[in-house]
């Protein structure tokens, strides 16, 4: 409800607020990185799939982590496209509830799906006699599964909490996509019970996570130190720092908005933070991977050199 009684249908997304000529140059950075987001991410997904050396259980989650990347980039910049292109800021109620859900869905099967790749490393690191037996299909589609099917049951306790508050202060929002923060700042009701429950499941995903990642990586430094060449400790722990990378990006960001409470937050700040998670972070992850990994470039030049040869033919 607004404050004059009439019920809220749609939200005005305030976005960046900045002028004309910046927006427009805003429009074409978000456009290119968005592009660039698509043929990496897509461009990994159709690699895995077609290189036989690319079919073990790490190269299975890396393509679902591809999928997961194009999924999230796609949620948010479309709708940050359009509003910086035409300057239409109106977003629906079910839009932005939608949004809100996926976007939830998304970065919540990221963090589990980060902690099972650390979990992968580390079988393939301290028990490589047992890797192939242990994660055969069956295990791996199962820790998928798991994954999503964790964060489906965040992303509807989370958006039932979030968008059954009443909306009375105003429907400006003043962030460039559905958001909590900015959310909760439009409520007239008293949000702290939904709140308490929204950053619990928050903290729960993230530390629950963040755990499983610290575990697999102790065992997997104690297997490290272990190993008696500098050659063997180098090898062995380069099959993991892509890894190690990518999870240092993207929990970083998420603790710094999520884990800090609402009380006293710049949206300025969180603005920043939320274009490197939501824009920069899904573009880098297929660079991170395939320029740090062996198999990925000898697949990737294999693949080049095949287009080459075909053109010529």
């Amino acid at each position: 409800m607004m404050e004059n009684g009439t019920v809220v249908t749609e939200f005005i997304l305030l976005g960046f607020q900045l002028p004309a000529e910046l927006q427009m140059g805003l429009f074409f950075v978000f456009l290119v990185l968005y592009f660039i987001t698509m043929v990496g991410n897509l461009g990994m997904i159709v690699l895995i799939q077609r290189d036989p050396r690319l079919q073990t259980p790490m190269y299975f989650f890396l393509r679902h982590l591809s999928f997961l990347d194009v999924c999230y980039s796609s949620v948010i910049v479309p709708q940050s496209l359009e509003t910086l292109g035409t300057n239409k800021m109106a977003i629906t109620y079910e839009r932005c509830a939608t949004q809100f859900f996926f976007f939830t869905l998304c970065a919540s099967t990221e963090c589990f799906l980060l902690a099972v790749m650390a979990y992968d490393r580390y079988v393939a690191v301290c028990n490589p006699l047992l890797y192939v037996t242990a994660m055969t299909p069956q295990p791996c589609l199962g820790l998928v599964a798991g994954a999503y099917a964790g964060a489906m049951v965040n992303a509807v306790i989370r958006t039932g909490c979030t968008f059954s508050i009443s909306f009375c202060k105003s429907n400006h929002v003043d962030f460039f996509f559905c958001d909590l923060p900015p959310l909760l700042k439009l409520a007239c009701s008293d949000t702290k019970s939904r709140e308490r429950v929204i950053y619990l499941l928050a903290f729960l995903v993230i530390t629950t996570s963040i755990s499983v990642i610290l575990i697999s990586y102790f065992f997997i430094i104690q297997a490290i130190l272990k190993i008696r060449t500098a050659g063997g400790k180098a090898k062995t722990f380069s099959t993991c720092t892509s890894h190690m990378i990518a999870v240092a990006l993207f929990f970083g960001t998420l603790i710094f908005i999520y884990l800090k409470g609402n009380m006293g937050k710049s949206l300025g700040e969180d603005k920043i933070v939320s274009v490197f998670y939501t824009v920069v972070i899904p573009m880098l992850n297929p660079m991170i991977y395939s320029l740090r990994n062996k198999e990925v470039k000898e697949a990737l030049k294999k693949a080049l050199n095949g287009m080459t040869v075909s053109q010529v033919d």
